[in-house]
């Protein structure tokens, strides 16, 4: 069986980086790589067409309301294909769950209106509270959602904190609690082959903690030029 027709993405996922170990991330593998988890990818968002109209329409209506024609716009794009690309991780469903999709706007705060807002720190807690909240009650979890929130916290608060907050140690702070696991995660399935276990945070995580911190320090109005 080809990994085109795995229907576990995790399975598919450590075929490929397998391929790609094996190959020693030599020219040939990683083009090859890439290949396969295109038309992989591609496959799995042509069975699912519900759900990819249903991403289709929410990122119609983000780049609707995008802040900054370029920036935002492209950032509303990029966050499409991302999503779109990764279809697959909805493994049996054929759709998204209100709860995909509060995490999806999420992840594109930054790109709209509200970004611009004190207040929009307060707003991402609040739609990542609800998102849990919903898949939980719903028992909607799936790969999908499940990476989707990672990045979509890396996503809005290393932007927040890189564009809002004057302080370095915060700053410091929120890379390594929010991009730097993202990061390692991916650099160890690449050097072992398999894709490690994403870890399971809890309410009062430290980066929940950090959320707070930052989106109060926000919504006071701290400018990066403060000392």
């Amino acid at each position: 069986m080809s990994v085109s027709d795995l229907t576990d993405s995790r399975a598919a996922t450590d075929a490929l980086l397998s391929m790609l170990r094996q190959g020693r991330w030599r020219p040939r593998a990683v083009a090859r790589f890439l290949g396969l988890a295109a038309h992989r990818s591609v496959r799995q968002a042509a069975c699912r067409p519900r759900a990819l109209a249903q991403l289709t329409a929410l990122h119609g209506l983000l780049l609707a309301a995008a802040r900054d024609r370029e920036p935002g716009r492209r950032w509303v794009a990029a966050g499409w294909l991302l999503a779109a690309l990764h279809l697959g991780l909805l493994e049996h469903r054929d759709r998204l769950s209100p709860a995909d999709a509060l995490t999806l706007i999420r992840a594109n705060l930054p790109a709209t209106a509200l970004g611009s807002y004190r207040w929009s720190g307060v707003v991402a807690i609040g739609l990542d509270l609800a998102d849990g909240h919903l898949a939980r009650r719903q028992a909607t979890v799936s790969p999908f959602g499940d990476y989707a929130d990672s990045l979509a916290d890396a996503a809005f608060w290393t932007w927040l904190v890189l564009r809002h907050e004057p302080s370095r140690t915060l700053r410091a702070a929120a890379i390594a609690a929010w991009a730097m696991p993202v990061i390692a995660i991916t650099a160890v399935g690449a050097r072992r082959g398999t894709m490690p276990e994403r870890p399971r945070p809890v309410l009062w995580r430290p980066a929940a903690a950090l959320q707070v911190i930052v989106a109060v320090r926000h919504l006071q109005g701290r400018r990066p030029n403060a000392t």
